[in-house]
């Protein structure tokens, strides 16, 4: 038995997410903050409104594609807050939480609150491990040798260029979010089937109206389709830095204990207020997945004593600047991308290996967002 292996070691090692909790706890920094979600919820509807006004004053134009992206970076905010709101960040109550969240989700941005919770959950319970972690068995992009063998036909030639690819194959994103939205409504399996169905469905009938209404019929199409890309490209730069070209973990390896299955695939951006409003605060990503329900307004603080506690138990905190942190991503997917000429193509399979169905998650995974 190895030192590190010793029962005294490994009391310790589990006993250092809890000295850190305490230390969060004692900083006031798990509190809510009912007064800062307000103001930014009434801000972001507030936005939102005054630019359906304008899109609806200006009336048919090409000049409307300029709102589209506006219309874009909006909704990813208020995909962010919902974000929040799924995390009990917002509200401690699960009735709450969950209204909130489905008429963000499904009435304003078009998205399965449902869908989104199950597929998160299991993104907290086990970031960059195979097999358990949704955003490392994405279909758009491999990250390991393994999933690159398991590649065929067209996806294994994108996976061989998934680095040249990365941006445009994010425009893609917000696409995927519907077909997900749609075939989880379709299925039904959701806490709150009926009410996710009528508001996604209402949803896209008055996006639709509206847009027909406004716009001529091209005009619609290509504004849906502009404003789609760049809600997939922002929503996938704001993601990406926080895992990808960090640390994989393989399905079978034992799981560390919550402190270092958290922090170790995780990397933070070095970087200004503005930068972090941008990402609705999830340049902070070792600090939100050590305490998801933590306000966003207090990932900073809490950022510095997370950071010195790692120094204090010799646990790599790695941050990045935000150039930096697309470089090592781009260069992680280009050398898995070069391991597919070297990996023979694998027999069709429906799931990479270790993968498991969405109804296969465990209790403690559950508890990541819920």
């Amino acid at each position: 038995m190895t030192p590190q292996d010793t029962p005294t070691a490994a009391t310790t090692r589990h006993g250092d997410f809890a000295e850190l909790r305490r230390r969060v706890t004692e900083a006031g920094l798990l509190r809510k903050r009912p007064l800062y979600y307000t103001c930014r919820t009434t801000a972001l509807l507030a936005a939102l409104a005054l630019l359906l006004i304008w899109f609806t004053a200006l009336g048919a134009s090409w000049w409307q594609l300029a709102l589209a992206p506006v219309l874009a970076l909006i909704l990813g905010q208020l995909a962010l807050l919902g974000h929040d709101v799924a995390h009990h960040a917002v509200f401690s109550g699960r009735r709450a939480t969950d209204l909130a969240g489905i008429l963000l989700g499904n009435l304003v941005v078009g998205m399965s609150y449902g869908w989104w919770v199950s597929d998160h959950n299991r993104h907290h319970a086990h970031p960059n491990r195979a097999g358990r972690d949704p955003a490392a068995d994405a279909i758009l992009f491999v990250r390991t040798a393994e999933q690159a063998a398991w590649t065929r036909g067209l996806r294994r030639t994108v996976a061989k260029y998934q680095a040249e690819l990365f941006f445009p194959l994010l425009s893609l994103q917000a696409l995927g979010l519907v077909v997900a939205t749609a075939v989880t409504l379709a299925r039904g399996r959701l806490r709150h089937p009926a009410l996710e169905r009528t508001l996604a469905v209402l949803h896209y009938a008055l996006a639709a109206g509206l847009l027909l209404a406004v716009l001529t019929p091209l005009q619609a199409l290509a504004f849906a389709l502009l404003c789609g890309a760049v809600l997939g490209v922002y929503l996938g730069c704001i993601f990406a830095p926080n895992h990808k070209g960090m640390p994989m973990t393989g399905p079978d390896e034992a799981p560390a204990d919550y402190l270092r299955r958290q922090v170790l695939p995780s990397r933070n951006l070095r970087a200004g207020p503005f930068t972090h409003f941008v990402f609705g605060g999830l340049g902070y990503q070792i600090e939100h997945h050590l305490f998801p329900a933590m306000p966003i307004a207090a990932l900073r603080p809490a950022s510095r004593i997370v950071r010195a506690y790692c120094a204090e138990v010799g646990l790599a905190y790695r941050e990045a600047g935000l150039v930096d942190s697309f470089r090592e991503i781009l260069e992680d997917l280009r050398a898995v991308g070069r391991s597919v000429d070297a990996a023979p193509a694998a027999p069709p399979a429906t799931a990479l290996p270790g993968a498991r169905a969405d109804g296969d998650a465990t209790p403690a995974e559950h508890e990541a967002v819920r």
